[in-house]
């Protein structure tokens, strides 16, 4: 670090250091301004935000490391730019928005510089340390939102596959898993853990996977309903497919599909019938319960 880099990060860290809670306020100030309110975000909020950053960024300039890196290796300040990212995030702000709202610092911290000097010379040095600091922010800030947005919307999609694949137990031992709507991989994989999951927990015998309102049957489809009826299988029971629809049947037959292997009936009272007789059962209770 030159000897002129080094007094320029000093009246930065200077300008932090005795004006920091100007510079908190004015970034507060700046972000209302740009309606960050409207997500959901309170104002003490963004006080509490304001003032965690810019201490972590006093404490950052501290450190004998390039500008462009003080951001990525100084872990309270690292930390305190993602936590504000994921904030946004969660809150629902846009990350073109939330990107701003971290580069509107530059503004605050940029007017606290002048309070402390001058010079024109000095002052043209501290807007391009400060653009390099904050740039770097920016560039955090950005790439932990859409990080946090992807995990968001990952978890709200899981949620509502297993919401569309609940599992209900028909009777003792009888479980059933009444699919609607395309099956793709995901939602296979969401059927299989719950199924597997319940016939672990309540002992169930039979489990019939019901597909009277799946619209069509491919490879694909008829693929993951094999794995799914093996993976019952190794857990000890027995799987039936019920709601093959005639046009279903055609299809199956055109493509070639193999489901010889497996226990089928035309609707699901027939596949409870067929449940029935391969537990032993001839008139127990129906719970009619939802599982998952």
């Amino acid at each position: 670090m030159t000897a002129d880099e080094a007094a320029v990060r000093e009246l930065v860290s200077s300008a932090l250091r005795e004006r920091g809670e100007v510079v908190a306020d004015r970034w507060v100030q700046l972000q209302l301004e740009q309606a960050a309110l409207g997500t959901g975000i309170s104002e003490a909020e963004l006080r509490e935000e304001a003032d965690t950053l810019v201490d972590a960024l006093g404490a950052g300039l501290r450190d004998d490391v390039p500008v462009a890196r003080v951001v990525t290796t100084h872990r309270e300040l690292r930390q305190a730019v993602i936590t504000l990212s994921l904030r946004r995030a969660r809150a629902g702000a846009t990350p073109t928005g939330t990107s701003l709202a971290v580069l509107a610092l530059k503004e605050a911290l940029l007017e606290a510089v002048r309070g402390c000097t001058g010079d024109t010379g000095e002052l043209l040095s501290a807007a391009l340390l400060i653009n390099r600091l904050l740039d770097a922010a920016g560039a955090l800030s950005f790439e932990t939102y859409v990080e946090g947005r992807e995990e968001i919307i990952q978890r709200q999609s899981r949620q509502l596959l297993e919401l569309s694949t609940p599992v209900v137990r028909l009777w003792d031992q009888v479980l059933a898993v009444p699919l609607i709507g395309t099956l793709d991989t995901a939602r296979t994989q969401v059927v299989m853990e719950n199924l597997l999951e319940a016939i672990q927990e309540n002992e169930s015998r039979v489990a019939i996977i019901d597909i009277t309102g799946v619209p069509t049957v491919d490879t694909a489809v008829a693929q993951h309903l094999l794995q799914t009826v093996n993976a019952v299988r190794l857990m000890g029971a027995d799987c039936v497919i019920s709601g093959i629809r005639p046009p279903i049947a055609q299809t199956i037959a055109q493509l070639g599909i193999d489901l010889s292997a497996i226990l089928t009936r035309a609707t699901l009272a027939d596949a409870l019938a067929e449940s029935l007789r391969l537990t032993g059962q001839s008139g127990p209770r129906a719970e009619g319960a939802v599982l998952r």
